[in-house]
């Protein structure tokens, strides 16, 4: 597959086969994952997997739950609409873990330390190229309490679980989703 063609035709799933991810196919993912850029190389990810069925069940209440929460506090009509049901079905979610410990330089200079962020943001979208490089579709959810979260994965109190990446086979065509032209996104400071 052409790199082009991954970029524009990559796109987010919520509807799943429940055809399992091939071994061979999780290692590839995350060894792309792990070619991302980091702040000083310093690779500050760690990747919980996860297929059981009582643990999706468990993370789906959580995720029920931060989801009703915003949309009480948002009043957003289409959060009260969306469903997270993808999360019972998916065959493979992938937390990614972020150490702020190994965020870079930026822990020097900055009010906040997000190189590590950046860094695993680079990590899920490689991912999500690979994935679907390999035939495969994914979701990047972000969609919950991290305190919860960290509990039921058993992440420790210092490390950001960045979030959750869920695998599988398409079932059907993933929706198509318009980008805005170049022309409508670039400033240029000549």
């Amino acid at each position: 597959m052409e790199l082009w063609d991954a970029i524009r035709n990559r796109r987010s799933c919520r509807k799943f086969s429940p055809q399992p991810v091939k071994e061979e196919d999780l290692r590839k993912i995350i060894e792309a994952a792990s070619w991302a850029p980091s702040p000083a190389n310093n690779q500050p990810w760690e990747f919980v997997i996860l297929t059981n069925q009582e643990m999706k069940g468990r993370l789906h209440a959580a995720c029920l739950k931060s989801k009703e929460e915003a949309f009480q506090k948002s009043g957003w009509r289409w959060l009260g609409k969306y469903e997270i049901d993808f999360l019972l079905h998916v065959p493979m979610i992938v937390a990614v873990v972020g150490d702020p410990a190994k965020t870079g330089v930026d822990q020097f200079l900055a009010d906040t330390r997000d190189g590590y962020k950046y860094a695993c943001a680079a990590a899920i979208q490689n991912m999500l190229l690979m994935a679907h490089s390999l035939g495969l579709a994914g979701l990047w959810y972000t969609l919950f309490d991290q305190k919860t979260v960290k509990g039921l994965l058993d992440v420790p109190d210092d490390r950001t679980v960045c979030a959750l990446v869920c695998l599988g086979k398409p079932e059907g065509e993933p929706l198509q989703t318009p980008r805005k032209p170049a022309d409508e996104i670039i400033r240029r400071i000549d």
